[in-house]
C-alpha cells in the first residue's frame, strides 16, 4: 500500500498477555484516511487483539504492546490509556453486540455521546445523524435494548460508536450471528458512513467475500502474523484465498481443521 495520507499506522507491533504469552508478532497495517481496510483470518489468528492494541483495550485482559508502535494521525498512541485514545477519535465496536441491556435504545446511544459531546444540542444532532442512517432505531428508541433483535442490537452499537464523532472505527465481526438480509443492510450502512461521513474503518470480519467486496484493501492474518496483503481485487483472484477463505477451489471449501494441507498450500509463506 502506498504511503498516501494514513490515519492509522501499526508499525511492526508485538503483543503479549500476562507478560509471557506472545500473541501478535511483527504486525504492520496501514489505514488510509477516509477508507475501509479489512483484516481477515481464522478464529484465534489475533485479529481482535490487533484492534484492542489500537484502542487501548488490552489492559483489562492483561495484555500489552511490548514492541513496535501505533500512530494515529502521525501521533504515537500505543502508550496512551484507552479513554485518551477514544477522545482523539478512535472507537472500537467490540464483537458480540454489547448493548446495555437494561437501558433503552436511545439511552444506549447517548452513552456514546458523553465521550465527546458536551451540549444538549450536539447530542440531539448526533441522534438525528444516527436515526438518519438507522431509521429502524428511531422506531425502537424507547424500547429496552435487551429485548430488541440481534440485528437491531448491532445497529445500536454501531450507532453508539457514531455518537462519539469518530474519525476511525474499529469494527469487530459485525456480521456475526446475523441473518443474510440483516448483514447486507448493516454493511450497506457501513459503506454509506464511510463514503458520506468520510469515516475511516478497520474491519475485522469472518465473511471474507463480504469484507473484500466493501474494503478496497485487505490484510490476511494467521497465528499472530500478517501473511499477505493486497488490493481486494487481487485477493479475490488469489488461488489460496479462493480455496481456503471463499470456498471456490476445485475440491470444495476447505475446513479450518485441515491445517497441514493448508500450510502446504500457503505459498506466500514459502
Amino acid at each position: 500500500m502506498s504511503d498516501k495520507e494514513m490515519i492509522l499506522k501499526i508499525n511492526n507491533i508485538e503483543v503479549k498477555y500476562h507478560e509471557v504469552m506472545l500473541v501478535i508478532k511483527g504486525v504492520s497495517i496501514k489505514v488510509p484516511k477516509g477508507e475501509i481496510v479489512a483484516l481477515l483470518g481464522a478464529n484465534g489468528a489475533g485479529k481482535s487483539t490487533t484492534l484492542k492494541a489500537v484502542s487501548g483495550l488490552l489492559t483489562p485482559d492483561n495484555g500489552k504492546v511490548t514492541d513496535g508502535s501505533i500512530e494515529f494521525r502521525g501521533e504515537r498512541i500505543d502508550k496512551m490509556p484507552a479513554e485518551k485514545i477514544a477522545k482523539k477519535g478512535i472507537v472500537q465496536v467490540i464483537e458480540g453486540r454489547r448493548v446495555f441491556e437494561h437501558l433503552t435504545v436511545e439511552q444506549n446511544l447517548k452513552v456514546g455521546a458523553h465521550l465527546r459531546k458536551t451540549s444538549g444540542r450536539a447530542v440531539k444532532e448526533g441522534l438525528e445523524l444516527v436515526y438518519n442512517y438507522f431509521p429502524r432505531l428511531k422506531i425502537k428508541r424507547n424500547e429496552i435494548a435487551g429485548f430488541i433483535s440481534g440485528g437491531e442490537q448491532q445497529m445500536t452499537v454501531v450507532g453508539r460508536a457514531l455518537m462519539t464523532e469518530p474519525e476511525l472505527i474499529l469494527l469487530d465481526e459485525p456480521s456475526m450471528g446475523l441473518a443474510p438480509l440483516l448483514i447486507q443492510e448493516i454493511f450497506n450502512i457501513i459503506t454509506r458512513l464511510n463514503k458520506e461521513e468520510k469515516i475511516s474503518i478497520l474491519l475485522v470480519e469472518q465473511n471474507a467475500k463480504l469484507a473484500l467486496n466493501v474494503a478496497p484493501y485487505a490484510y490476511i492474518m494467521e497465528n499472530g502474523r500478517i501473511v499477505m496483503d493486497d488490493t481486494s481485487e487481487k485477493l479475490l483472484e488469489n488461488p489460496d484465498i479462493k480455496d481456503f477463505y471463499l470456498g471456490m477451489g476445485g475440491t470444495g471449501r476447505k475446513n479450518f481443521r485441515d491445517v497441514k494441507h493448508y500450510r502446504r498450500r500457503k505459498r506466500w509463506l514459502t
